[in-house]
C-alpha cells in the first residue's frame, strides 16, 4: 500500500538489531527476525534491510542522518505506523526526524484517533500533508507528514514472531 499511495520506486524495510525502546527479553535474534521479515516480502519493489547494523546506528535520527550521507540525491520517505506515531516523542531527537524526512504515518486498527490528537501530530499539525497528496509527499521539504488511512491490518510483529514461534 505505501508504493502505490506514495508513488514510491521502492520500500526499504529495515530491520532494527534492537529497538531501544523494546527490552531484549523475548525478542528473537537480529538474523532470525531479519530471515522472518525477507520471508514476509512478495513484491521485488521491497527490500528487507540490516543497513542499521551496517551503519552501526541505533537510533532513527542517526540513521536517517546517515542514509542522507550515504546516499545523496535519493530521496526518501520515512514510514511508520500511526501505533509508533502515538509514542515518538520518545525517541531521541524525535523532532529532528520530523525535519529531516518526509514521512507517512499509517492507520493501525484502533490507534487513528489517538495518533492524530498525539503531541507529534499536533506540533507539526501546520506541516501535515492532505492525504490525497500523499503520492507527492517525496521530494518535499522537511517537515512533511501525512496519515495515509486504508485496508488496516491488526497483526502486530509480535503476533508474527509468535505464529511463526509455533510448530507446524
Amino acid at each position: 500500500m505505501a508504493l502505490e499511495s506514495l508513488a514510491l520506486d521502492a520500500l526499504w524495510w529495515l530491520v532494527s538489531p534492537q529497538n531501544p525502546l523494546k527490552p531484549n527479553h523475548g525478542m528473537a535474534p537480529f538474523e532470525k527476525r531479519l530471515d522472518a521479515a525477507r520471508a514476509l516480502v512478495e513484491d521485488p519493489r521491497i527490500l528487507v534491510s540490516d543497513i542499521e547494523r551496517e551503519l552501526d546506528t541505533r537510533y532513527t535520527a542517526d540513521t536517517l542522518v546517515a542514509l542522507i550521507k550515504r546516499y545523496p540525491g535519493v530521496d526518501f520517505v520515512w514510514v511508520m505506523g500511526a501505533d509508533n506515531l502515538l509514542q515518538v516523542e520518545k525517541w531521541k531527537d524525535w523532532t529532528a526526524i520530523f525535519a529531516t524526512l518526509p514521512i507517512a504515518v499509517f492507520d493501525r486498527p484502533t490507534y487513528s484517533d489517538d495518533a492524530l490528537a498525539c503531541p507529534a501530530a499536533k506540533r507539526f499539525a501546520s506541516s501535515r500533508v492532505d492525504a490525497g497528496r500523499a503520492h507527492e509527499l517525496c521530494g518535499q521539504t522537511p517537515p512533511a507528514w501525512v496519515f495515509v488511512q486504508g485496508e488496516l491490518n491488526g497483526t502486530s510483529a509480535t503476533q508474527i514472531r509468535e505464529t511463526q514461534a509455533k510448530p507446524t
